[in-house]
């Protein structure tokens, strides 16, 4: 099981350049796409405390964000040691 989940829809650019770092960066991922799966967008509204945009993304169930907050980890370093951290 993956444990960074992306909700995403399947018109979204954003989506697919965030698809594209976690690819670039080895980063497994589950992609729901709330556009298709009513219980995956319940789930992203639960999670997210009902986020209406996406890309959101949450790691070991935990909400990060969308996709700038992603880079924002990655580029003060801390994207790394969270991957790591419960593995």
């Amino acid at each position: 099981m993956a444990r960074v989940k992306i909700y995403s829809t399947g018109t979204c650019p954003i989506c697919e350049k965030t698809k594209s770092l976690l690819n670039k960066w080895r980063i497994d991922y589950e992609e729901v796409r709330v556009d298709l799966d009513r219980r995956g967008l319940a789930e992203m509204l639960e999670v997210t405390k009902h986020a209406r945009t996406v890309p959101q993304i949450s790691i070991d169930g935990r909400w990060i964000g969308g996709f700038t907050e992603l880079t924002e980890l990655h580029m003060d370093g801390e994207l790394a040691p969270l991957m790591a951290g419960a593995q």
